[in-house]
């Protein structure tokens, strides 16, 4: 195994040298179980933890290890390793953390391209689709559309909702698969490149572990049904782990996302909603919400048809989403600031008691 066949390259060898990190051995983040790593380097895989300087130094769990990470690390036998440091990342993949506003929860990093897949039978969900590719136009990362299970649904629903897709989402790879009789998979299969990195992002039980197995060739995961009490899919995977394909690409999978919150920056709105914001340049305020505003060349497209009105309804959702996660960020700061200072007047306070 050589460190190219993870996705190293001449970039990441000249990051290497710019932190003066040669004298540490260069692995991948594989998999992560609780702050427990498995690294994966030209000698083989290792369990790791992360120095105590490292998690002092640490602000948020953003600068921790994820899964995709390239690190630093010393081996200290061939079971267990330490971790000095992360290599600059070029690529994150994240989401608002479950629960807690004003966090964000890493998916992977140093991700080439992200595969969207969304069941033909149960899952199709455009507005899913359109978050999806939120956060990835927020990472930089290309997005390819994976339409699974067609065999379940007949040819005619299968051009319905391609065509439903196409309508409302431009310039973006679909492809329609059958994990059963593997149809659409010699397609799949030809853009996945050696020692590029693609991430999963799906719901429970649309398919994911199924297509990690055929493209593997091999039964890495196990699969499940849909649960015929609630129609959902259940939770197969219940951790990130970094594949290598035969063919020499690499795939993290995910567990399932039932949520999926806005946490990037507005750029990822903006190509999303690319031709929302084309219009919004002709509106009459600068500060227009595109709500219910007089002069506003959103609603007025929205009207006329120009604009599909469920990716607006879509948009004004998500946008809402990411100035309520920004305001919650504002004050999740002002409140480690305002603890930050009171420590440091108890500390002071304490010394002038001593003396």
């Amino acid at each position: 195994m050589k460190l190219e066949d993870l996705g190293y390259n001449d970039k990441l060898e000249k990051l290497r040298n710019e932190n003066n990190l040669h004298d540490f051995e260069i692995g991948r983040v594989i998999s992560e179980h609780k702050e427990r790593y498995t690294v994966k380097t030209e000698k083989g895989e290792s369990e790791a933890e992360i120095t105590g300087n490292l998690r002092f130094s640490s602000k948020s769990r953003e600068d921790f290890p994820a899964v995709g990470d390239w690190v630093a690390l010393t081996i200290h036998d061939s079971e267990f390793s330490i971790i000095h440091s992360i290599l600059p990342r070029f690529s994150v993949i994240s989401r608002q953390a479950v629960g807690k506003f004003g966090e964000i929860q890493i998916i992977a990093t140093n991700i080439d391209y992200a595969l969207l897949v969304q069941a033909a039978d149960r899952d199709f969900n455009v507005n899913r689709l359109e978050r999806y590719l939120t956060i990835c136009n927020s990472s930089k990362i290309s997005p390819i559309i994976v339409l699974s299970k067609i065999d379940l649904i007949d040819e005619h629903r299968t051009f319905e909702i391609l065509e439903n897709i196409k309508a409302r989402i431009k310039n973006v790879p679909i492809i329609a698969i059958s994990n059963e009789s593997q149809d659409g998979y010699d397609k799949l299969k030809m853009i996945i490149e050696k020692g590029k990195t693609y991430c999963m992002l799906g719901s429970s039980g649309v398919g994911k572990s199924t297509l990690l197995n055929n493209l593997s060739g091999k039964f890495l995961m196990r699969t499940d049904t849909i649960s015929q009490s609630t129609n959902k899919g259940r939770h197969v995977t219940s951790h990130r782990e970094l594949i290598i394909l035969e063919n020499g690409g690499i795939l993290v999978d995910n567990p399932g996302m039932r949520e999926v919150g806005i946490a990037g920056s507005s750029s990822g709105l903006e190509i999303t909603f690319d031709l929302i914001i084309r219009h919004s340049q002709n509106c009459r305020f600068k500060d227009c919400t595109h709500t219910n505003e007089k002069g506003c060349s959103v609603i007025e497209a929205v009207e006329k048809g120009d604009i599909d009105k469920a990716s607006y309804e879509n948009y004004l959702k998500m946008e809402r989403e990411k100035a309520h996660f920004d305001a919650s960020v504002v004050e999740r700061r002002k409140k480690d600031k305002d603890f930050g200072k009171m420590m440091k007047n108890y500390k002071k306070d304490l010394k002038k008691n001593k003396y």
